[in-house]
């Protein structure tokens, strides 16, 4: 069986991390979507527990992706998940340049593991999870940027708006 985790902060999970996900699944038997925690990123808008549910409630309907907490490393936790890949999207150059020193990191640290790049759909190319989060703060549409779950989550949740 051939397994891949696509780890991320996810916060929130937008419709580019849920078609690279897709179409991870369309490669792999099973796919792992790891929530983590990154210490680069600072505050979070969304808590790891929220960003679970989230991303829990965009898959519920697709059988070999299943979510889980980042528990440290991500190379190790892939290697105790027994995938062979480390799934990652791509939107532009700038990305690029930053997943090389993540591949080479986790290929230090788990030679067996596979980076596998997925280049964003073109749709797709100008989503971030930063984005997201600031157009809804000065009341952009952002319907059309994340599952619907995700969505229902923003609503809910009290967010400080910009002027």
């Amino acid at each position: 069986m051939r397994k891949a985790c696509y780890p991320g902060s996810f916060d929130p999970i937008t419709n580019g991390h849920l078609d690279i996900a897709i179409r991870a699944s369309n490669i792999f038997d099973e796919v792992y979507i790891i929530v983590s925690e990154n210490i680069d990123k600072g505050k979070y808008m969304f808590t790891l527990e929220e960003r679970m549910q989230m991303c829990k409630q965009t898959f519920k309907d697709y059988k070999n992706i299943k979510v889980v907490p980042g528990k440290g490393l991500t190379a190790y936790q892939a290697k105790e998940l027994d995938c062979q890949a480390i799934i990652r999207g791509l939107r532009m150059v700038s990305d690029y340049e930053y997943e090389v020193q993540f591949a080479a990191i986790n290929e230090y640290l788990e030679k067996d593991i596979d980076m596998v790049f997925l280049m964003a759909r073109k749709e797709f190319s100008f989503i971030s999870s930063t984005r997201v989060r600031e157009i809804y703060q000065y009341h952009g549409e952002i319907s059309h940027l994340v599952p619907k779950p995700v969505l229902e989550m923003f609503k809910k949740k009290k967010i400080e708006y910009f002027n």
